[in-house]
């Protein structure tokens, strides 16, 4: 299982965010998220958005601090980088997360 986690640079809603995403699968990605306690709502097309105050709750859980370019790059091999306008996968029921973030 290789997940991945950019560094928490993204400004919104009065914080700073970071994207946790998967290079092999959105499966193993929904469930990493579940276990780290992700709602689901955090997902968006490609990743899960990681507010700052959890960004190191998800490091110890495994996931791999990268660079945000190759957070890109990682999922666009992958085949699971999936930009505005194109339909983004659905959030499977069995791996929805439980806990909020």
């Amino acid at each position: 299982m290789t997940v991945y986690i950019d560094p928490p640079t993204w400004p919104g809603h009065g914080r700073m965010w970071s994207h946790l995403v998967s290079d092999v699968s959105f499966e193993e990605l929904h469930a990493f998220a579940a276990r780290i306690g992700c709602p689901p709502r955090a997902f968006e097309r490609d990743h899960y958005d990681v507010p700052e105050a959890h960004y190191a709750d998800a490091v110890r859980a495994g996931a791999k601090e990268v660079g945000s370019k190759e957070i890109v790059r990682r999922i666009t091999a992958a085949g699971l980088r999936r930009p505005k306008g194109r339909p983004a996968p659905s959030l499977p029921a069995s791996t929805a997360p439980s806990a909020s973030v």
